[in-house]
């Protein structure tokens, strides 16, 4: 049976749930990580690297979710800091400069809010990731794994295709901080997680979410490898659909993606 959006949040918010590091090891062979941003140091909230997906050469870039408390702390609670983003910038531009698929694993509640984040330029690296990402002449693929966060999961998800696994969040701005804004009440997290629409499938039905990846009928993390097949299985069909795409037309697919999100009719 299939979970509310509440469950699915709690799921996602608890420990025990496969992370980026658990999904590389079997989706992608030779991964090489890399480290920093070449400003101010490293951020181990945002993992990147180089690897091979079936025999491709291409770059991973994933937000580290933690599996234990210790790693929780390690990873500041999965929220990138300012470094982070520009790391990923800086892997995306190098695969740009070789034209290596870019795949991104989104899975963060959020960018850190915290003082020396801000000082450092928080809005300004999300805002240069959005822009650049737009317009990086390599295809870019991405995969909701988790909890996609408000600005800190947008920035590394302007993607030419996306998917969200079955039981994954995806929003523009946390539940709580919805319910903070609209009813001056963080307390109602719960209701306005409901009423926000943010499923793979709900997000999938808006065209937001191009594909939703199967889990296992009990979770991801009761079969970690079949999970991580259903992953691959998608990520080498879309690799292999944008690299055929020249520059022009893959960048023009991209600029109509987006900018036919946010429809409506009356």
């Amino acid at each position: 049976m299939a979970l509310t959006v509440v469950q699915r949040l709690e799921q996602l918010r608890g420990l025990g749930r496969p992370t980026v590091n658990d999904y590389i090891p079997l989706i992608f062979q030779d991964f090489t990580e890399l480290h920093g941003d070449r400003y101010f140091g490293d951020d181990p909230a945002i993992l990147g690297g180089l690897a091979y997906l079936a025999g491709q050469p291409v770059t991973v870039i994933g937000q580290v979710r933690a599996r234990d408390i210790e790693e929780f702390k390690r990873v500041n609670f999965s929220m990138p800091h300012p470094e982070g983003y520009r790391k990923a910038l800086r892997l995306v531009k190098q695969a740009e400069k070789f034209r290596r698929p870019v795949i991104t694993f989104i899975d963060t509640p959020g960018a850190f809010p915290g003082l020396g984040a801000e000082e450092r330029g928080q809005g300004e690296a999300i805002a240069r990731n959005l822009q650049e990402f737009s317009n990086a002449k390599t295809p870019i693929i991405g995969v909701v794994l988790g909890e996609g966060g408000s600005g800190g999961a947008l920035a590394l998800g302007v993607c030419d295709d996306i998917a969200m696994l079955e039981n994954a969040l995806y929003s523009v701005i946390s539940p709580r901080g919805f319910a903070s804004i609209l009813w001056k009440d963080g307390n109602r997290e719960k209701e306005a997680a409901e009423l926000m629409k943010i499923c793979a499938s709900d997000l999938h039905s808006f065209g937001i979410c191009d594909k939703v990846i199967a889990e296992p009928p009990a979770g991801a993390k009761s079969d970690i490898p079949l999970t991580a097949k259903n992953i691959a299985d998608y990520l080498v069909d879309a690799v292999k659909k944008y690299s055929a795409l020249d520059t022009n037309t893959l960048l023009e697919k991209r600029y109509q993606k987006f900018r036919g999100m946010g429809e409506f009719k009356e």
